[in-house]
């Protein structure tokens, strides 16, 4: 399983590294850039609040099929057809409440017609992740590495052709960008329909109510889980844009940051979707998992470590070179919003291990304990420092989050954390900080000192083994 796992990782890291860092610096960042901090704020905001109610896409059942998939491999061909039927009508379901809700939250009609737009594209992506967890059930997780930058490739290729190639006069709106991933989304979904249905028997649409029932009932307490933790994670812009005179503006600041910290986030998502199955097979066979549990770990929290402190470090030169609409509020804003990439990246290991064990009630009580935190923060933090509160608050509550899931991993499972261990740690990253600092002051050029220093903290990383090379080697040739 660690050969598995350690084979799979890289091929999906190396195709993510080639194609969403382009998207999300190249394209995503050149669209801020045209329509505005203030224009894009609106769409972020409406992005976040479409967000807020997607429980209703999914109510648990993608994390539930995950699990039961990856334990009993024949219950795809048996309740494809069914669970793909329920799918849809949550769709509808899911629209129409999304849109009474922003039309009660006070919406002007040009932005409803928006939210129309990206629920629509939400159900989209609702399906192509049902499809992703029945690759990733049977473990068929080349395929599924491939669904997972499908959309961000097809973005490319459309945008950098709005954008680029001269095929219309008028400036770029928001409302293209949308529409581009409509149909991104859609090609991706057809792609991944047929290699399901592969292997599956047959696509038959029809509710089947008692089966429907019986599926929404076992799948609930992810659904829970799914609803507080989008909630802690999503509703920081929408509360920004209704608390502050200026908050689509705020919200457009917020964005500029967010997309690195996005970029990130979605390097560190690809753990947890491999991870997921792994770990429900494992946990099934009564196998000992604090061996990848290490090692996945241990290269998370180095990379995390990494990019965190060379945004920090580098955070002004870095937007100063992607936007052209900058405020000081977005700098700062971006360091605190990359230290919440480490706590991210941590949940991903931990929260993957919890959920893979059935520990669905520990997660909730512990999402719902983030939800009224974050909220809270916020509601102190915005008034007194806008855009830059809310990245505060969401940082708090991330780290309290991640130790909290240590710390009841370590129980459940009787992990042993060593003298050494944490030595190791707080080496690697008191030794990172002193190379970011060495490299920023002491070379004049900050793009020389900025690979200066990811080449030397990557060589640091593997000689006090934070990157457990020789480890990885051994498990590749010899599992």
């Amino acid at each position: 399983m660690q050969k598995k796992f350690i084979t799979n990782l890289f091929f999906l890291l190396v195709l993510n590294f080639l194609i969403k860092p382009f998207y999300i610096l190249g394209i995503d960042a050149e669209i801020i850039n045209r329509v505005g901090a203030e224009n894009y704020g609106l769409y972020f905001s409406l992005f976040n609040f479409s967000f807020l109610f997607n429980i209703v896409l999914d109510l648990g059942i993608n994390n539930f099929n995950t699990k039961n998939i990856a334990q009993n491999e024949h219950l795809l061909a048996k309740y494809f057809s069914r669970l793909f039927s329920l799918k849809l009508f949550l769709i509808l379901v899911y629209v129409l409440f999304t849109l009474v809700a922003g039309f009660v939250w006070g919406y002007s009609d040009y932005a409803l017609k928006l939210l129309l737009v990206l629920t629509f594209n939400q159900g989209l992506v609702a399906v192509i992740m049902y499809l992703r967890s029945n690759l990733g059930g049977v473990q068929l997780f080349i395929k599924d590495s491939v669904i997972s930058v499908s959309d961000r490739f097809l973005m490319i290729v459309i945008c950098s052709v709005l954008l680029w190639g001269n095929v219309t006069n008028k400036p770029f709106e928001i409302e293209w960008f949308i529409y581009a991933q409509t149909l991104s989304y859609g090609i991706t979904l057809l792609l991944a329909l047929y290699w399901v249905w592969r292997k599956s028997d047959f696509i038959k649409i029809k509710i089947n109510k008692l089966f429907s029932f019986a599926i929404i009932k076992q799948s609930l307490p992810y659904a829970l889980l799914i609803l507080l933790m989008t909630f802690y994670y999503r509703s920081d812009t929408v509360m920004l844009e209704k608390m502050l005179e200026d908050g689509n503006k705020q919200v457009g600041y917020y964005a500029q940051a967010y997309r690195f910290f996005e970029a990130g986030n979605m390097v560190a998502y690809l753990f947890a979707v491999l991870l997921l199955p792994i770990f429900s097979k494992m946990i099934k066979a009564k196998q000992r998992i604090d061996g990848l549990v290490g090692i996945s770990f241990k290269i998370m929290f180095s990379g995390a470590i990494i990019v965190s402190v060379l945004c920090f470090q580098f955070g002004d030169e870095i937007m100063h070179w992607r936007y052209t609409e900058l405020s000081t509020q977005s700098v700062h804003l971006f360091s605190v919003l990359m230290f919440c990439f480490v706590c991210i990246s941590t949940t991903y290991i931990f929260g993957t291990l919890l959920t893979a064990n059935g520990d669905l009630r520990t997660l909730n009580y512990l999402a719902g304990f983030a939800v009224f935190i974050n909220i809270g923060l916020n509601l102190v933090f915005i008034p007194k420092w806008q855009a830059l509160g809310s990245a505060v608050a969401s940082l708090i509550t991330q780290l309290i989050v991640s130790i909290i899931q240590i710390v009841v991993s370590k129980n459940k499972f009787g992990f042993t954390y060593s003298l050494s261990g944490a030595f190791q740690l707080l080496s690697f990253v008191m030794g990172v900080l002193l190379i970011s600092y060495l490299a920023h002051h002491y070379i004049l050029n900050w793009v020389s000192s900025m690979f200066l220093f990811l080449l030397v903290s990557s060589v640091y990383a593997l000689s006090i083994r934070m990157f457990p090379l020789k480890q990885l080697i051994h498990i590749v040739k010899n599992e």
